[in-house]
Parts: structure tokens; sequence; C-alpha cells
């Protein structure tokens, strides 16, 4: 296959990859099967799936969605010299910063936890990346929070970010306490957000004189239908900076950082809450949430709860026995309950 590589630029072509995915349409999915058919792959069945097939070294599903998935230690070999020239018909895989040099800009990367859970603290994180930062996370394992189950390997994870030489990093947390205060003045948690968005961004550029180079715009996840929510709130030095707000920003490793860094403060913060009180306080917003509350409340008196959890969620109202404000007045944040 042809590479386009412009000149004075190379490209890592020894990143070990054993795992890949890709988007394909009607006809890519065509050429993808007859491939698989034809060159002596196992068949065999997967839910949801086109077609699959495996051979020693690497697997290949289609899914019905367009949805293409290789994994094994012969993936990289079979993206560059199979998917890509013979299906897709163009090159990403080892090229992505050719293709596409702002993933190498310095920039910082702003995402939160706790958002949806009923106990425990409201989290914000920043993190400043360059390119040299984001060469040394190459296949450290470093991505979006949501898709790490476990918390010692978050923990492991925000080591490893905080370790590495050249990022900058800021946390917020918002205890319960002070969250409540801020909901019951704004009425709003996108309003809470956008401090907390706002806050970090100020921290960060606070410790600009670490960043080499400065960062150029702050990523962060679009929580509010106006863009604006974040930006009026932006302080002094957070105002000179571009601010880019996008869906799935964690697909940014910026972004992706600032997820891990935001979850382990939580996680910490929400095991502290549970060993000061003695009371096991459960993730998300939950059956098992609210039994929880139920038990504490019955412990330790209503008096307790808005020390440990986010009093606008509809689960305080029924463990405190209250009548649930109506639907079309209930302000809050996604996927709260």
């Amino acid at each position: 296959m042809t590479d386009s590589v412009p000149p004075g630029r190379s490209v890592c072509r020894n990143t070990r990859v054993t795992s890949h995915t890709a988007t394909v349409n009607a006809e890519q999915a065509a050429r993808l099967e007859a491939i698989v058919r034809d060159r002596g792959y196992r068949l065999r069945d997967v839910p949801y799936a086109r077609f699959s097939g495996v051979k020693p070294d690497h697997n290949v599903t289609c899914y019905e969605s367009g949805k293409v998935v290789i994994q094994g230690k012969g993936t990289r070999e079979f993206v560059e010299f199979v998917l890509e020239p013979e299906v897709l018909q163009t090159a990403v895989l080892g090229y992505e910063t050719v293709l596409n040099p702002e993933l190498l800009d310095p920039r910082l990367g702003v995402d939160e936890s706790g958002k949806g859970d009923f106990f425990g603290p409201l989290c914000v994180a920043g993190v400043y990346v360059n390119a040299e930062v984001i060469e040394r996370w190459k296949e450290s394992g470093i991505r979006d929070s949501k898709s790490i189950g476990s918390d010692n390997q978050i923990a492991i994870l925000a080591e490893r970010i905080r370790e590495t030489p050249g990022c900058v990093v800021s946390v917020v947390p918002i205890g319960c306490e002070a969250y409540n205060r801020m909901h019951r003045t704004s009425g709003s948690v996108n309003t809470i957000l956008a401090w907390g968005h706002a806050r970090v961004i100020e921290n960060l550029m606070l410790q600009r004189d670490r960043m080499k180079p400065l960062p150029v715009r702050a990523i962060s996840d679009q929580f509010a239908r106006d863009t604006k929510t974040v930006s009026r709130a932006l302080m002094e030095l957070g105002r000179g900076i571009e601010l880019v707000q996008r869906h799935k920003a964690e697909s940014d490793i910026a972004v992706a950082a600032a997820s891990i860094l935001a979850r382990h403060e939580f996680v910490t913060r929400l095991k502290a809450l549970e060993k000061q009180y003695g009371h096991r306080l459960p993730k998300g917003a939950s059956a098992a949430v609210e039994n929880a509350a139920r038990e504490l409340v019955a412990a330790e008196g209503p008096e307790v709860l808005p020390k440990v959890a986010k009093m606008h969620f509809r689960t305080s109202f029924r463990v405190l026995g209250l009548p649930e404000p109506p639907p079309s007045t209930w302000k809050q944040g996604k996927k709260s309950s």
C-alpha cells in the first residue's frame, strides 16, 4: 500500500496493537466478508454479527451495525495490509497524528465524575497534555473512565497520569454540603458543573509556567444545551483560551485522562464517607442506593443525608417521605434520578 507521509514526519510502526475498531458501509462490509470467507478463516457465530472469522493470531467480526472489531496479536498486520488497503481504501492506523496533527496540540482536557451518583461529591478534573505526554501514554490504557470497571485500575492509571513528566493536573471536589448549597441557590446541576469546569481551567492556567508549550484550547464534554453555559462561567485566565465543547469528548486522550482523575477522586471520597459514617454508600442511583439511604437515615437520623448525598435527587424525597416535585419543574442535569 502507498503511504503518503509528509517529509520529515516519522510514524511508529512498532507500537503493539491487539485490538482495533472501524466502521464500514455496505459495500466495504461485502468486501471484508469475501476476504474472511475466502482466506482460510474459521467461521463462527457471534450474536448480532453479520459474520465473524478466526485465525491463529487474530479474529475479525463485522456486526450488523457496521462496526468491525479486530482482536489478537495479528491485529496491526491485518489492519495495515488488509483492512485499510483492500476494504477501507484509506490509511489510518499508525498515521493518526499525520492525518490529524491537532491530536498532538498542547491542550487541556476537563471532565467530571459523580454527577449521576446520589451518594458522594461531584468531582471535576483537568489535565494538560503536550506531544511528549501523549507519546508517553501510548499503550498505557488511559481511556474514558466509564470503560474501566475496576476501581483499582482507575487508581493505577490516576497515579500514572500524575507521575507523567510534563503533565499538569487539577482536581476540584465539590462536597455534598457545598453541592447542596450551590443547588439551592442556582436550582441547576449545569450551573454547578459550569462553575466546576471553569474553576479547574482557571487552576490549570494558574500553573501555566509549568506548561511547555502553552495550551491552545480546553476541551470538555458538552453537558448543557447552551454551549455558553460554561463560557459565561470562565474566570480571568480561562477567558484567554479557546473552549471546545463537544459530545463524547472523552475520545480525546486529555479528556479521558481527566475523567480518570475525576473518578478516582470521587471513589476515594465516597469510601472516606463510608468509613466516616460506618454505612455502605453504593454508587449510582438505584433501588439498592435507595435502600442504603433508608438504612442510613434510620440509624443516623435525616440530618445526615445532606452530608453524604445530593438532595435534589428524587431518591432523597422518597427516603424522607416528602412529595416529589412535578416532572415539569424538576431541574437537574442528565442521568440524575
